[in-house]
């Protein structure tokens, strides 16, 4: 920009236009020690990257409105193991960001900061764990440990990441702060970073003695050691990609047409029937089955080293409530058009969940 040319553009504009926090955003996620450049084009980017951020937490804090903390919060060694998972990894993050000394915002890398925190909300939350909790958020009974579990992940993220981003967007932490339950300040401006070091030792027993103030010794897979959570991330990609296809050529609706059937080598076979039906809920699908490498088709795709996937559309009959297709549609005659699992949550005492 040159104020001779006259292109130059006036931040209130800017703000006038797209607010502050988009230009607070930008500024942020640009690197300063380089050339600073600017656009309507740059801008959009960063309103893109706020939408996501604004978002993400608006989900989460739409799926606390019925949870007390007082009354529903799970310790840590309660909650579904998922729900273990992404709050360690959180904790992980935080460091990263917040340390004092090596952290992205004590050494002045603020478009590192900006950098992980949209990536976290748009893969690690967007794209997969936020997913997969809907379904136990919306069929599992009202208060059910697996249910208040994701409500409490859900506590314990929003708590810390609108910390994280309140140097940055000053007016959006505060009016998420002002949104949350029992907030015990007035302002988050008032607050210190979340302490989240219980997670971090919950998680990872072995690291007791774990330097908070130096993330460099904090990689998420030395610290948090689900492989199995790895795995199925990162078996869960060209399955997606499959999924993705069906809808365009408009074969499916929605993943829960599909059923997936998984040929994996024996050591991953073993690591994924820990899971036993609870996989289904990880991919979104109607069913997962597990097979022996040995039995798969010529018309398996390779999703990963030893894993080969088939999706097909399912046969069965859809739940009207959790729309899920299953088998055991119709054997409850009180309620014809509900699954097994869907009976246990309305009249019984609800399904068990460990995993998702």
């Amino acid at each position: 920009m040159s104020k001779s040319l006259g292109n130059v553009m006036s931040p209130q504009k800017v703000v006038n236009n797209l607010g502050a926090d988009i230009l607070r955003l930008w500024i942020a996620s640009t690197d300063y020690t380089g050339e600073m450049t600017v656009s309507d084009e740059i801008l959009k980017g960063a309103s893109d990257g706020y939408r996501k951020i604004r978002n993400t937490m608006r989900f989460m804090l739409a799926n606390m409105h019925d949870f007390s903390p007082a009354d529903n919060l799970v310790k840590n060694e309660d909650m579904l193991l998922l729900d273990q998972w992404i709050v360690g990894l959180s904790a992980i993050l935080q460091i990263q960001i917040t340390a004092d000394i090596r952290g992205h915002y004590g050494t002045y890398q603020f478009h590192t900061a900006v950098k992980v925190i949209i990536d976290f909300c748009t893969n690690t939350l967007g794209s997969f764990y936020l997913d997969i909790i809907k379904d136990r958020q919306y069929t599992c009974k009202e208060n059910s440990l697996a249910r208040r579990s994701a409500q409490t992940a859900l506590y314990h993220l929003t708590h810390a990441m609108v910390r994280w981003i309140a140097p940055i967007l000053s007016f959006t932490a505060e009016e998420i702060w002002q949104s949350m339950p029992n907030k015990p300040k007035k302002s988050i401006f008032l607050e210190e970073y979340y302490d989240m070091r219980e997670f971090i030792r919950n998680t990872s027993p072995n690291r007791s003695d774990f330097d908070f103030q130096n993330p460099s010794s904090c990689t998420p897979g030395e610290v948090i050691s689900f492989n199995l959570i790895d795995k199925i991330r990162e078996i869960g990609q060209p399955i997606r990609k499959l999924l993705e296809k069906l809808r365009r050529n408009k074969e499916i609706g929605s993943s829960l047409d599909v059923e997936v059937d998984i040929y994996c080598s024996d050591n991953i076979n073993a690591m994924l029937s820990e899971l036993g039906d609870e996989l289904r809920f990880v991919f979104i699908t109607s069913y997962a089955r597990i097979h022996p490498i040995s039995k798969k088709t010529d018309d398996c795709i390779e999703a990963a080293a030893g894993v080969f996937v088939k999706v097909s559309k399912s046969e069965h009959q859809k739940c009207v409530r959790c729309w899920h297709h299953r088998e055991d549609i119709g054997n409850n005659s009180e309620h014809p058009e509900l699954c097994g699992r869907c009976v246990e949550n309305v009249d019984g005492d609800g399904e068990t969940r460990k995993f998702a």
